[in-house]
């Protein structure tokens, strides 16, 4: 067993090198491609428009593009709309007579793939100047604090919601017929399904402030509610909550078919072993030698098995359907709804949420059912079936994670890929309990089938004494002057009542240990409860950080879009440069691509001058490791200030011989800035390197 399970973490751990080494660019969150007017520009005159090209379609409202003077002043007409009618463009008019300065352009739209982006530019006109740009101004490009608290915890609460309902449907269907009359299994459906539509309308209702940056009094504002019905994720919500109105449906069908059902037909997962077992134990229907009499009884089982199997098998469609559609609304505005291999990413999606929904939803099942009497035979079936499920989400999640990253360096370097990784050691520590758990399921099987032989043996005795003569015993016991016998001092003890209370406190210990002992069942019994309850646990956090992922940009659109620099912190990388405004200040910065060209790697020097608010000079030298100017076939520089989430502004450079550039940097504000240099050695080899950059 264990060899079977390494080569499977061998295989799957070669599939993700194979992947993630031969990962393509891919699209998801809406990057900024282009502006007009471009970025650091200096304009001789005020432009009539400010129009954003992005990656993909944007969503935009009535304050999606904002144009702020020098001195912070809104100077657009507030009018942003598509250019010519194309979704992936932002235009917003502004107003006539602008003097020259340096201006700051926040923009904020709603991705296809229903996430929020954000970032800020500038360019100038006439002449580059200082600006007084506030915090504020800029910080509302991001989701309030409190609104995008509640915002997570909806989606948190709507994904265990979702397994709970999904989840503990599939395992009464399949496993457990007879869960569908018991009031804990009942609650746990009632509160996946309540559940999942609370949290659906306080989406909805929260889409809007979390898209705008605004707070949550809002949230009730029927406007912000019709735009958010208008875009994709509002398509989504709203199927979601017809779909749970056919899901009531579905529960009601659910319990009322299985759960009135006759309570004394054995359940599928038990067999018609037990049922012949309990047979041959009574003589009423075992086996009577004659062939024909025994098919006849076996037809006459089937038959009446009949009705509930043909319910089951119309519920399972049912509900596999049900619970496809509603894992569609997750797929279909999510990240699997944008990017490379569309075709392939949906169904793949939707396949992950129904694994994940029936191993945690039936892990709550396991653990009520327990307690309520759970046949081992359903144990063993769900033991066999969660393997599966595990199997499913390993080989889909192996796919998103390719899809996501597209590159090792992203998982270390993005939030994204961060994100990854604690999800990854959190689904291997539940493998780990689960594993655990299986060895408890052997345990309970063997433990279950010695209780059947001693169940057996103490029926036999039972008859035994039962056919023994009880004359011989009673004139044997009887030496009191009625014959009846008489221990040696229960006479006393019988008027004593500190020895009748002492009795009666007895009795009733063993009544409360019998009953706990009953409800605990045996040793394995409990133990596969306390290893089941840890995998419960250890499952809320995957569903935590999964919601913290589909919040989040893909690794390689991260870096494709920010060249690293944005999720950077501003001490990574090498010790930063603090600087006094009018000084020259030079960075050098390590870079290695992982090529083996010898301008693979290297040192880039950035020189900046005069290091303080607004246009500064700048140039680039770019040496190998033998200390020879390097040549490559691309390069970028770009400054992020994280603190007003302004950036990442690219350095315009202009090439003055082999590894040297010249150019011009503006930086409207002082503060901790964040220096980032792309270099690309190769077609496949490249690098982000960051330093940060004190200014003022």
């Amino acid at each position: 067993m264990l060899k079977r399970l390494g080569a499977l973490v061998t295989a799957l751990g070669a599939a993700l090198v194979l992947l993630l080494g031969t990962a393509g660019p891919a699209a998801a969150h809406a990057a900024l491609v282009t502006t007009d007017p471009a970025q650091n520009s200096v304009l001789p005159q005020a432009p009539a428009a400010v129009t954003l090209t992005f990656s993909e379609g944007v969503s935009l409202s009535s304050d999606s593009v904002r144009v702020l003077s020098p001195a912070g002043k809104q100077v657009d007409a507030g009018d942003p709309g598509h250019l010519d009618g194309r979704t992936d463009t932002a235009r917003v008019s502004l107003n006539s007579g602008l003097p020259n300065g340096t201006y700051t352009v926040a923009w904020r739209a709603v991705s296809e793939d229903s996430h929020p982006v954000g970032g800020a530019f500038t360019f100038s006109i006439g002449a580059p100047s200082a600006t007084s740009v506030s915090t504020g101004a800029l910080q509302n490009a991001r989701a309030d604090s409190l609104v995008a608290a509640v915002y997570g915890l909806g989606r948190v609460v709507a994904y265990a919601s979702f397994a709970l309902l999904a989840g503990v449907a599939a395992f009464v269907l399949i496993c457990w017929p007879k869960g569908a009359a018991v009031r804990s299994v009942q609650r746990l459906l009632m509160t996946g399904w309540i559940g999942l539509l609370a949290a659906t309308v306080a989406v909805l209702l929260l889409r809007g402030p979390y898209e705008r940056g605004s707070g949550i009094s809002v949230a009730f504002d029927l406007s912000l509610v019709r735009s958010t019905l208008e875009e994709r994720i509002g398509t989504a919500l709203s199927s979601r909550l017809l779909l749970l109105a056919a899901g009531g449906v579905f529960l009601s069908l659910l319990v009322g078919q299985l759960g009135q059902s006759d309570a004394s037909a054995p359940d599928d997962a038990e067999g018609t072993e037990a049922t012949e077992g309990a047979a041959a134990r009574t003589g009423a229907a075992g086996p009577t030698g004659d062939a024909e009499e025994d098919e006849l009884r076996r037809l006459e089982r089937l038959a009446a098995d009949r009705p509930q199997r043909d319910a089951r098998l119309g519920l399972g469609i049912a509900g596999l359907v049900l619970a496809t559609a509603l894992a569609a609304t997750w797929a279909a505005a999510d990240h699997a709804a944008v990017g490379i291999q569309v075709w392939l990413a949906l169904p793949l999606g939707i396949l992950h949420l129904l694994a994940m929904a029936f191993w945690l939803g039936g892990l709550a099942t396991l653990v009520v059912g327990l307690r309520n009497g759970l046949p081992v035979a359903a144990v063993e079936r769900f033991s066999k079936l969660a393997l599966g499920a595990v199997s499913a989400l390993a080989a889909t999640g192996l796919y998103q994670s390719w899809r996501g990253v597209g590159s090792w360096g992203a998982l270390v370097d993005t939030e994204y890929g961060r994100l990854l990784l604690v999800k990854i050691g959190c689904v291997v520590a539940m493998v780990g309990v689960a594993w655990i758990s299986r060895a408890w399921v052997a345990r309970l099987r063997t433990g279950a089938a010695a209780e059947g032989a001693t169940e057996d043996f103490a029926e036999a005795e039972g008859t035994a004494e039962v056919t023994a003569p009880v004359g011989v015993g009673a004139s044997a016991g009887a030496d009191g002057a009625d014959g009846s016998p008489v221990d040696p001092g229960t006479a006393d003890e019988a008027d004593d009542p500190v020895r009748q209370a002492q009795l009666a406190r007895q009795q009733a210990a063993r009544r409360t240990a019998s009953v706990q002992r009953a409800q605990d069942g045996p040793p394995a019994r409990a133990g596969l409860r306390r290893s089941v309850l840890v995998e419960s646990a250890v499952a809320v956090v995957v569903l935590v950080v999964t919601t913290l992922l589909t919040n989040s940009p893909p690794g390689r659109v991260a870096q494709a879009a920010t060249g690293g620099s944005a999720t950077a912190p501003p001490n990574s990388g090498a010790t930063g440069a603090s600087t006094a405004p009018g000084k020259t200040v030079e960075l050098k910065i390590s870079y290695d691509t992982g090529g083996r060209t010898p301008n693979a790697r290297g040192t880039a020097t950035v020189t900046l001058s005069p290091a303080s608010a607004g246009p500064n000079t700048v140039k680039l030298s770019l040496d190998d490791s033998s200390g020879k100017p390097a040549e490559v076939p691309e390069l970028q520089l770009a400054f992020t200030l994280p603190d007003r989430d302004l950036g990442p502004l690219p350095a315009s450079l202009n090439a003055e011989g082999p590894g040297r550039w010249s150019g011009t940097a503006q930086l409207p504000l002082t503060g901790d800035w964040v220096v980032s240099v792309t270099v690309r050695s190769s077609d496949i080899d490249q690098s982000t390197e960051v330093k940060s950059l004190k200014i003022g």
